[in-house]
Parts: structure tokens; C-alpha cells; sequence
């Protein structure tokens, strides 16, 4: 099986709005080998405010426990990612967008994929190193984010 030189990779998620989303991009990163997700505005987290389960856990199917989170403000956690050296990648439609599979392998890579409707926050898109796309064939112009995020994951990360 082929190596690639990525040593530690990252998601960072922007406001997603559905629970189930965030469960599923758990599962993807778990399998994914990411190291830790980091969840910004109002991305769900797998504890309430009291420290009981959420709803990622349906989905998460234990994924939650298995891959490391923290909440935290966008602009502070991407500062923090550039500092400790990751290059960091937004998913997101633009005209400075290259397509995902030509997503350079970095020694630490984080990856952001923000709101389903929104997308990633102009503020996050100015602090990413890279943006990527996935090109659309048919009518509709974007994917479900965990969707997304699995592509590109394991586009990515050679699983």
C-alpha cells in the first residue's frame, strides 16, 4: 500500500447546521484516520451544554469517542492550525478554486467545510491556503457536505 507523506490531518467544520451531517463527517474522519475535528458557530457537538449525548451520536455511531473535537471560533482555530504549520484546504465553489483531486499532499493537512446552504464563511476562505471544488456533472450544483467531505477525505488521504 502506497505512503503518502501526510503526518496529521485535520477538519474543521463551519456552521453546519444538521446534527446528522456532523455524525456522518465523524465516521468519515474515523475512518480517514483524521486526527481531530474542530467545531465552530453553530456546528452541533456531539455533548450538550450539560454534557449529555447530542444527536451526532446517532450517526457518529460512536465515532465521536474514537476522533478528538473541540469547539472553538473559526478565526481562532484556523490561526492556531496556520501557526503549528497546516495547510489548510477550503471546500467551497469559487473562481480561485482548483478541482479536489488536485489537492496537494502536505506533511499536515486541514480541511473546512462549512454550512449547507452558506458554504464555507468568506473570513475562513481568506485564511485557507487552497480552495477546492468538486465538479458537478448533472443539474445540481452542490453536494450534501458529508458527502463532500468524504470525497475529498478520502480523495485526500488515500483510503
Amino acid at each position: 500500500m502506497k505512503k503518502t507523506p501526510i503526518t496529521e490531518a485535520v477538519v474543521v467544520l463551519e456552521d453546519i447546521r444538521s446534527a446528522e451531517n456532523v455524525g456522518s463527517i465523524f465516521r468519515t474522519a474515523d475512518a480517514c484516520g483524521v486526527s481531530r475535528i474542530y467545531l465552530s458557530g453553530y456546528t452541533p457537538t456531539p455533548l450538550d451544554r450539560f454534557g449529555r449525548a447530542s444527536k451526532v451520536g446517532k450517526s457518529a455511531l460512536g465515532a465521536e469517542r474514537s476522533v478528538s473535537w473541540e469547539k472553538g471560533e473559526i478565526s481562532s482555530v484556523l490561526k492556531k492550525l496556520k501557526v503549528e504549520g497546516f495547510f489548510i484546504v477550503a471546500a467551497e465553489q469559487s473562481p480561485r478554486a482548483v478541482d479536489y483531486k488536485d489537492i496537494p499532499k502536505r506533511k499536515k493537512m486541514a480541511f473546512i467545510f462549512g454550512n449547507e446552504v452558506s458554504g464555507v464563511s468568506k473570513e475562513a476562505l481568506k485564511r485557507a491556503d487552497m480552495i477546492a471544488e468538486i465538479a458537478m456533472l448533472g443539474e445540481k450544483e452542490s453536494l450534501n457536505v458529508s458527502v463532500a467531505a468524504g470525497m475529498i477525505l478520502s480523495r485526500v488521504l488515500g483510503i
